[in-house]
């Protein structure tokens, strides 16, 4: 999946970007809950998984 699509979806959609990046594991299951707790820490975390998987 393009990297541009990627961080499109780790701003919008947090869980979604980090589960195409890195499966289910505990990523995910991290992101879930920062994105809960409030959307902004849920994206920063989101965008941090993305661009490390460049």
């Amino acid at each position: 999946m393009s990297n541009l699509v990627r961080i499109l979806l780790a701003i919008f959609l947090p869980p979604l970007a980090v589960l195409v990046t890195a499966g289910i594991g505990l990523q995910f299951l991290l992101n879930i809950l920062l994105t809960v707790l409030g959307i902004v820490p849920g994206m920063i975390h989101a965008l941090w998984i993305v661009m490390r998987d460049r």
